[in-house]
């Protein structure tokens, strides 16, 4: 077989429907031909493979060995196939950007300002993606990404974006409670960084709740169970709306840069520069949040 010309895809094609339906009659239903179509298409491939592919059973068909094997291969070609005509479609979609962003960073800076940018852009439809491992910028998967670290790719344009530090919030009215405790990331209390600081500034408060995931962290500070030490991006959208304020006598730690990217030069589509530009003017123009508890 190695030697042998590939089988017809439409060979391929009839095999792995009969083969997922355990039916020739129902995959020739699927495929919108007959059924001795389908007996012939298989026929066909299992003389050239050499080998019987399925055997009866019952009213249907399984796979013998040698169908499971081709089946397996099969099926991890039609799929890699459905997702890159899946690819060009959304390549060719002039109101798609696709934007991967930290979850934090997605869910208190970028979800409030999306609604600014469809006002400005309305035929735009946004793709964010909090899979930091896909955010190498190409022209197909990646078209805008907000990273904690420059990415530092050949054919980037990347610029500072915004500045992140850890604060301590809570709910108005709760830091003035007697039995007030602390809410943190336990990755945090591990690091060899952020622990060291908790420990010198907040140990004299009880630990209510230790979480692994930030946002989850923000949420029970909303839900008024303590003093939360997060990150000020996650917590933008609640300082703005008044849902959380900052304890004024509080030290911060600095976070470090945000960065934001994009290709460099002309972009695959004038909506991606577009929506990059205006982030980029977003995080300049938006006054930082100043709600204190003193």
């Amino acid at each position: 077989m190695s030697n042998a010309r590939l089988p017809s895809f439409k060979f391929l094609i009839g095999f792995e429907a009969a083969a997922r339906l355990g039916n020739y009659s129902r995959a020739a239903d699927e495929l919108f031909i007959s059924q001795s179509a389908v007996s012939h298409q298989i026929a066909q491939l299992e003389q050239q493979v050499g080998q019987p592919l399925f055997r009866r059973r019952g009213r249907g068909v399984e796979l013998t060995v040698a169908g499971r094997l081709l089946l397996d291969s099969v099926s991890k070609s039609l799929e890699q196939i459905r997702n890159g005509l899946n690819r060009i479609e959304t390549y060719m979609d002039d109101n798609l950007v696709t934007l991967v962003c930290p979850a934090p960073v997605a869910s208190g800076w970028l979800q409030p300002r999306v609604e600014r940018l469809l006002q400005a852009y309305p035929a735009l439809c946004p793709i964010i993606s909090i899979d930091e491992t896909a955010r190498y910028i190409d022209e197909l998967d990646v078209d805008i990404a907000i990273t904690r670290e420059p990415l530092r790719q050949q054919g980037v344009f990347e610029v500072p974006l915004l500045v992140d530090e850890l604060v301590a919030v809570c709910v108005p009215g709760l830091a003035e409670r007697a039995d007030t405790g602390l809410l943190c990331l336990e990755g945090d209390l591990t690091s060899d960084r952020v622990g060291p600081f908790i420990r010198a500034h907040f140990a004299h408060l009880r630990k209510v709740a230790i979480y692994d995931d930030p946002r989850l962290l923000l949420d029970a500070a909303l839900r008024s169970r303590g003093i939360a030490l997060v990150s000020s991006l996650l917590a933008d959208d609640a300082l703005r709306n008044g849902s959380l304020q900052h304890l004024a006598a509080s030290p911060r730690l600095s976070l470090g840069t945000v960065w934001i990217s994009r290709t460099d030069g002309p972009s695959r589509l004038p909506l991606v520069r577009n929506v990059f530009d205006s982030l980029l003017h977003f995080s300049q123009t938006d006054a930082p949040v100043m709600s204190h508890i003193d």
